[in-house]
């Protein structure tokens, strides 16, 4: 293994790539911080000693819905010709696999509504049945899985997330724009029928379902299914103001506590949730909570766009383009050194902020061009 020097300029890390010395000054003065270790075998890990096994992969930024925090309802979307083909994007998983990531998401927009998606997932599939791969899955808005659901199974998919912040349907058609409660609920039955495990997300927005959660929490353990919550994060210009949305979990939590018995519990998916047991309904309820408490400490993932764009965080603009590295070469000898170059720049946490003071998003890019 390689070692590697890692020193501090304006109070932020600064890198270089693994084969030379990192020179950083802070105050004038040149001073080191930490140093760390290549992983064996070509596995990822960042400065700051976390092993990067999570990818998340968006493979359209389109959707078919127009989330009110998500998305302006006249969005303009990617030319096709800049999305990265299929082919192309099973060899990027591909290499982040080989570098160690065990947990593959593929994401969105809307991820079921990118032509010829199945031939994708039936394609890294085949990494489940070598072992390198532990999961396969999926977030979805539920709109298409009447449609997909038996064929996710069949290709190895054994537990997706569906997104739906309300189960009132005049509310749901409010939110979304362009949906349909009623077809994404076929999907969830079509989902639980082909024996995949389905996970709810919800975004809690004040005003909008914060009155609403807790039957909604019933529901989905009525269902067998776990639920979490997700504070709305600040990204892309959009037609709200996210100050009006915003509503910290905290006192969502400290609600549900006057009601229920929340137990908190080690499970863990891989994300960042941390999750609770209900006593009273027996089932699992996770709080996603970048603004409140930020879970950067245990970080194991990183993104990347339908372009081939990867980011290392979420909540900051840092990105290293993949795309060329990809196309310039029929190897995959310069896109894994490009890739271990971005992860030696990956921060120790990101910079969202939602307060009056702050009226512009923390990051200008729509989740739905990063997936969520």
């Amino acid at each position: 293994m390689t070692k590697t020097t890692l020193f501090k300029q304006d109070g932020l890390p600064t890198f270089r790539p693994p084969s030379g010395v990192i020179e950083v000054r802070q105050g004038g003065a040149r001073s080191e911080l930490a140093t760390f270790q290549n992983g064996a075998n070509g596995e990822m890990v960042d400065p700051f000693g976390r092993h990067i096994t999570y990818l998340r992969v968006s493979v359209t930024d389109r959707c078919d819905f127009r989330c009110v925090y998500c998305m302006a309802e006249d969005m303009e979307f990617l030319p096709k010709r800049d999305l990265l083909t299929l082919e192309e994007l099973d060899r990027l998983s591909t290499t982040f696999i080989a570098k160690g990531v065990k947990k593959l998401r593929l994401t969105g927009g809307e991820p079921l509504v990118r032509k010829n998606i199945m031939y994708l997932i039936r394609s890294l599939s085949r990494h489940l049945e070598t072992g390198a791969l532990e999961e396969l899955t999926l977030t979805t808005n539920g709109s298409q899985l009447k449609r997909f659901a038996k064929d996710l199974a069949d290709a190895g998919v054994r537990r997706l997330n569906v997104s739906v912040d309300t189960l009132d349907a005049d509310k749901f058609r409010r939110i979304t724009r362009w949906g349909e409660l009623k077809k994404v609920m076929e999907g969830i039955d079509a989902a639980q029928e082909a024996g995949l495990h389905v996970k709810l997300n919800a975004v809690a927005l004040k005003g909008f379902n914060d009155s609403e959660i807790p039957s909604m929490i019933e529901w989905a353990h009525g269902r067998g299914m776990d639920m979490t919550l997700i504070e709305t994060m600040p990204m892309g210009e959009i037609d709200e103001d996210r100050t009006d949305q915003y509503l910290p979990l905290s006192k969502v939590r400290a609600d549900l506590s006057r009601q229920w018995t929340l137990n908190d519990i080690p499970f863990k998916t891989g994300g960042p949730a941390r999750y609770v047991e209900v006593a009273e309904t027996g089932g699992r309820l996770g709080f996603i909570t970048p603004m409140t408490h930020n879970f950067c400490e245990s970080c194991n993932r990183v993104r990347v766009t339908c372009t081939g764009t990867l980011f290392m965080c979420l909540g900051q603009e840092d990105a290293v383009d993949l795309r060329e590295p990809l196309r310039s070469s029929e190897g995959n000898d310069l896109l894994a050194e490009e890739i271990d170059r971005a992860i030696s720049r990956k921060p120790k946490g990101h910079d969202f902020v939602i307060d009056r003071k702050t009226r512009n998003p923390s990051v200008s890019r729509h989740m739905s061009v990063t997936g969520g």
